[in-house]
């Protein structure tokens, strides 16, 4: 199951999920609740898996914030992750297959293995950083 990290500042926000590679399994393990920007979900596949072909419907959905995701392909980073308050909540290693979903929490990552690949995914549209970013003052 996903390590689920809520505020300290503000009881029951969700700020970030991380699922570790060792938790996938046979069964779907969503790491977002339904209300939030990204849906990313979990589970190990059997070879002859299908799933019948589809399409989204186009539908209106308004946004306020950014979500974002690593998923840590190859290597390995120390990522960081603050509370609504800037204050650091969390310190942890990410390592190969590992996802952390942002929902809320301030974040950065140093990378610790030459060569780490990852993907990160966020919902959009991207205005730049002058409009979507805040910078948090002091590493910690």
């Amino acid at each position: 199951m996903p390590e689920k990290i809520y505020s300290k500042v503000d009881d029951g926000l969700l700020l970030l999920a991380i699922n570790r590679r060792s938790d996938i399994c046979e069964n779907r393990i969503d790491l977002c609740p339904e209300d939030q920007l990204l849906q990313i979900s979990t589970k190990a596949l059997s070879k002859n898996t299908s799933f019948r072909p589809h399409k989204h419907n186009r539908l209106r959905r308004e946004t306020f914030t950014t979500n974002e995701a690593w998923i840590i392909l190859k290597g390995s980073v120390e990522a960081k992750f603050w509370d609504i308050d800037d204050k650091l909540i969390l310190k942890t290693v990410l390592g190969e297959g590992d996802c952390a979903v942002v929902f809320h929490a301030g974040h950065g990552f140093s990378v610790l293995e030459e060569g780490t690949i990852l993907y990160e995914v966020k919902n959009g549209p991207y205005y730049g950083q002058l409009k979507d970013k805040s910078f948090i003052e002091g590493e910690e």
